[in-house]
């Protein structure tokens, strides 16, 4: 006896389609309002000045200027801390 059906079965074609998540525009690139910088699932990258964040978590320009990343310690709930990604907007100064 077969072990698999002979014909007309295939155990691919399941693959989903790449979701493009990632860092969208490098640090010191200029970005104009509503420009998306970080697309994420969850909080790997926070909401620093002049950044808002999506429903679906992705982190978007409110002002022109340019991109920086820095590092925050954040404390949790319950007490313990973590280093935090932090994506800001720096406007120019005119």
């Amino acid at each position: 006896m077969a072990k698999t059906k002979a014909a007309g079965s295939s155990s691919l074609g399941r693959d989903a389609q790449p979701k493009y998540l990632g860092i969208k525009v490098a640090e010191g690139q200029k970005v104009n309002p509503g420009m998306i910088v970080v697309r994420q699932r969850g909080s790997k990258f926070l909401a620093g000045a002049n950044m808002k964040r999506g429903q679906d978590d992705t982190l978007y320009a409110l002002k022109a200027g340019v991109v920086a990343f820095t590092t925050k310690t954040i404390r949790l709930f319950d007490g313990s801390r973590r280093q935090a990604k932090v994506a800001s907007v720096l406007e120019k100064k005119r």
